[in-house]
């Protein structure tokens, strides 16, 4: 049905739109680093340190594998990791978890507005966090700010 509905011009402009998105670098970072650095900024919030252990468990992936993130995303400049003695967050990382973990709250708070129950809510916005443009964040934010001053609901 969708198929349909795009016709000439529509199809190849989403040609393009598909071969910019995927062109699009976000400085040297992946998801799963960005995932990374939502759960240690998570972890430190809640009890004021993160292991490797929590962020394996958090994550859902081996301690060997937490270990090398570890080690690239110091290599990065997004953390100081020392085996056996401590991750910390550098400026940088923090910048970049608080920024992952507002796009993550402003995406469940509309799937809240629009009828998602909370689970799947959240569960979706963690699938698509790391996708959005920040123009679309921006333009997101607005409408929901906008739904709020004028305490409308969907």
């Amino acid at each position: 049905m969708i198929n349909n509905l795009m016709t000439g011009p529509d199809k190849e402009n989403r040609l393009v739109a598909i071969r910019e998105a995927n062109s699009v670098k976000k400085e040297d970072r992946t998801d799963r680093m960005e995932d990374y650095l939502e759960v240690i900024y998570e972890l430190v919030q809640q009890k004021g340190y993160a292991t490797t252990v929590d962020i394996s468990s958090n994550l859902n992936v081996s301690s060997p594998s937490v270990t090398k993130m570890m080690q690239k995303l110091d290599e990065t400049g997004y953390l100081k990791y020392e085996k056996y003695r401590g991750i910390r967050l550098t400026v940088e990382g923090i910048r970049i978890a608080r920024n992952i973990r507002n796009r993550h709250g402003l995406l469940a708070e509309f799937f809240k507005i629009i009828g998602v129950d909370e689970e799947t809510a959240n569960n979706d916005a963690e699938g698509i966090e790391h996708h959005l443009h920040p123009e679309t964040m921006k333009k997101l934010e607005e409408f929901i700010n906008e739904l709020k001053n004028t305490n409308k609901r969907i």
